[in-house]
């Protein structure tokens, strides 16, 4: 799935706790982009999919949640929110596909 792609980075060396945050999320859509809807043909590969897109979801808020109580940098909760919506999309997708 090449919409995750833009989270998939090698960028420098953290230096913040939310600089951490953002490899990781980084990670997790580097994770996500060999995702391939297409790869979707029977219904084991959808739930596959499916827990799939619902565990990088949980991770993704499990690193939010480590910022409730400081501030996260912009760069982090642009890129948790951008990823939560591509995968909420990519969920959409899918529910399309298995009920067709």
């Amino acid at each position: 799935m090449d919409m995750f792609s833009a989270f998939s980075s090698h960028s420098v060396r953290a230096r913040t706790p939310s600089e951490v945050a953002v490899k990781r999320l980084d990670g997790i859509g580097h994770v996500l982009s060999d995702l391939d809807l297409a790869d979707v043909q029977t219904q084991d590969d959808l739930t596959r999919a499916l827990m799939a897109l619902d565990t990088a979801d949980k991770c993704i808020r499990a690193i939010r949640a480590e910022f409730r109580t400081e501030a996260a940098s912009d760069r982090l909760v642009r890129k948790a929110e951008s990823l939560m919506a591509l995968i909420e999309r990519t969920r959409d997708e899918l529910m399309g596909v298995g009920a067709a």
